[in-house]
């Protein structure tokens, strides 16, 4: 059984964009599928990890396409420090840069990708023509790659999975776009007709599954997760200090300001305290995000703006405390961030921001992994910070997790290789 895999993240990428393919695609082999990846052309990508190739299959088929990004055309009127992303939306754009935002939601729907359907529809009929391919999977953001999904699936009629690693009009900086409401409505035409017409669709969580129920009937949840082989450091030290470590991007509206006010307040109520604690921030920060540790005047943070997964990984299991903050937004309860599954693996304490009745905080009472704290609540944030230090105090602090084995790699891309399955031979 073979399958073609279209995606626009692809080695060299880094960054939480390739991993889920990137997994799925070292393990298919194991369940007698033979993975195609079909990707870009000398991609700009904003992160490099040239050390994924590890996980490469040996002569594993990569078809390539170049691709024509606009995004380069307008960085010409932007300097290079203001430049933004999606996720990274500047929250006071100066006259040019609101134009450009607003080109950007306005004419480049659903994404500035859209300008590589149609070569990519083009090359892969012809190649599909000359080679037997048993299904077809898309995976988005950016969601404009199920275009070309939609379109072979209406002119071939091929068997088509459509991953969707984040939602489409509900992911956490759609509601910050400065969109007309046509282009809303086009936004939500093109995702309904994808769901539609999609032989089977994948979510990662729950809260996805039921709000795109009314359009199809064959949604399977597979969450992201961490990897086996990758193993856990042996004799691994923990930081000296009482660190609160948060991996990833960490954009305005993941800024967890109640982590920042109870730690101040406990700062200003124990000087020993405020000796203890580090913070640990690797990955890109917003402007806010920085802001507001300024405002709080914490004595020790170390900001690193990226690091090789692996030295990550090494980052994880060496701290106290591990921090997972979820996006302030309208459709915050369906969001899981892909680290809290590594952060699972790291199998230390897991101190989260973010709805108590949420997907996330399910999968951490769920596992014993940690505690979730909503975005305002100081108090019980307080309460939380003192209970992980007391035990950091005595030499005590750790995790005991459970249930965590369903999010190995291998065990997930067994879920997907059932689903291709019932697709290719329904």
């Amino acid at each position: 059984m073979k399958v073609l895999i279209i995606t626009y993240y692809w080695v060299p990428a880094g960054g939480s964009g390739i991993q889920r393919w990137l997994k799925f695609v070292k393990y298919l082999r194991n369940f007698n599928i033979e993975p195609i990846v079909y990707t870009v052309e000398d991609a700009k990508y904003p992160i490099v990890d040239t050390t994924l190739k590890k996980d490469l299959p040996e002569n594993l088929t990569v078809l390539r396409n170049s691709i024509w990004e606009p995004n380069d055309l307008l960085s010409v009127f932007k300097k290079k420090e203001t430049k933004t992303s999606a996720g990274f939306l500047d929250p006071n754009p100066s006259l040019i840069g609101q134009v450009m935002q607003y080109v950007r939601a306005n004419y480049f729907i659903p994404d500035a990708r859209r300008f590589w359907v149609k070569p990519s529809v083009n090359k892969l009929k012809k190649y599909l023509k000359e080679n037997t391919i048993d299904a077809i999977i898309t995976t988005g953001p950016p969601h404009s790659l199920h275009l070309i999904g939609l379109k072979l699936k209406k002119e071939l009629g091929l068997k088509w999975v459509a991953d969707f690693r984040d939602p489409w009009t509900d992911i956490d900086y759609f509601h910050q776009l400065p969109l007309t409401q046509k282009s809303k409505a086009t936004h939500h035409q093109l995702e309904q007709e994808v769901l539609r017409y999609a032989n089977a669709v994948l979510v990662v969580g729950k809260t996805m599954k039921k709000n795109y129920e009314k359009f199809s009937n064959n949604i399977h949840v597979i969450t992201n997760g961490f990897d086996a082989e990758e193993s856990r450091e042996t004799n691994v030290i923990l930081d000296k200090k009482f660190s609160i470590t948060h991996i990833g991007l960490m954009n305005d509206d993941r800024n967890p300001e109640v982590l920042w006010k109870a730690l101040s307040e406990l700062c200003k109520e124990d000087k020993e305290f405020t000796e203890d604690l580090e913070i640990k921030l690797i990955g890109k920060i917003a402007k806010g995000v920085k802001k507001s540790l300024e405002t709080h005047q914490f004595k020790n943070i170390t900001k690193i703006t990226y690091l090789p997964h692996k030295k990550a990984q090494q980052q994880q299991q060496t701290s106290q405390v591990l921090l997972l903050a979820v996006n302030k937004v309208p459709s915050a309860k369906g969001i899981i961030t892909g680290k809290i599954f590594e952060y699972l693996q790291a199998k230390r304490p897991i101190l989260a921001v973010g709805p108590e009745d949420g997907d996330l905080a399910e999968i951490l009472a769920k596992t014993n992994s940690g505690t979730i704290v909503g975005f305002d609540d100081v108090v019980k944030m307080k309460k939380e910070i003192k209970l992980l230090y007391n035990q950091y105090k005595k030499g005590i602090l750790e995790v005991n997790s459970k249930n965590i084995e369903q999010y190995h790699r291998k065990k997930l891309t067994e879920k997907l290789s059932i689903v291709l399955k019932q697709v290719v031979n329904s």
